[in-house]
């Protein structure tokens, strides 16, 4: 059987062990369906939070408090997402979670049949995707590696077994 679980070793002060099949569950997850689609923007939180505030009070002011669906309907649309989705999640928090050495510069992605190196500050901002058509990557990974700016996106890195820091 092959192995499902993805390990960041090397110079890092904890070694991080993956597990692709419980990111589902993760909050972080993101639509790879749409992602590379729409253009990603580095928001002001407060200044969207702001907005959307406004936009909200206004509309009440306007029209009166609308009724938000049911908790049971949403429950079934995200149901109905996860088991036909394709998912990943970004690389950046396991990264900063085992906590790179000064001196680390490079991360290599130790595949089945190739190693592709990246740097550190490239990697941050790499996407791991994890399943595909609410299925996991049995086949061909348990991971694939996308570039955020969606250079990859149709032939992304498969098969990824290991990060190693260097």
């Amino acid at each position: 059987m092959e192995e499902k679980i993805i390990h960041i070793t090397g110079k890092v002060k904890f070694t991080i062990t993956l597990d692709p099949g419980v990111w589902i569950f993760d909050d972080r997850r993101i639509d790879l369906n749409t992602y590379f689609d729409v253009e990603t923007k580095e928001k002001d939180e407060i200044e969207e939070y702001t907005k959307a505030a406004s936009k909200h009070w206004d509309r009440e002011i306007m029209e009166g408090a609308v009724v938000p669906p049911t908790l049971k309907s949403e429950k079934r649309f995200e149901k109905v997402k996860v088991m036909t989705g394709t998912f990943g999640i970004p690389f950046h928090p396991f990264l900063k979670n085992a906590e790179p050495e000064d001196d680390a510069s490079e991360i290599i992605i130790e595949c089945v049949d190739q190693e592709v190196k990246v740097p550190i500050a490239e990697a941050e901002s790499i996407i791991i995707g994890f399943s595909k058509d609410g299925k996991p990557l049995n086949e061909d990974g348990p991971a694939y590696i996308f570039y955020k700016d969606g250079s990859n996106k149709n032939e992304p890195i498969k098969h990824v077994r290991e990060f190693k820091i260097i």
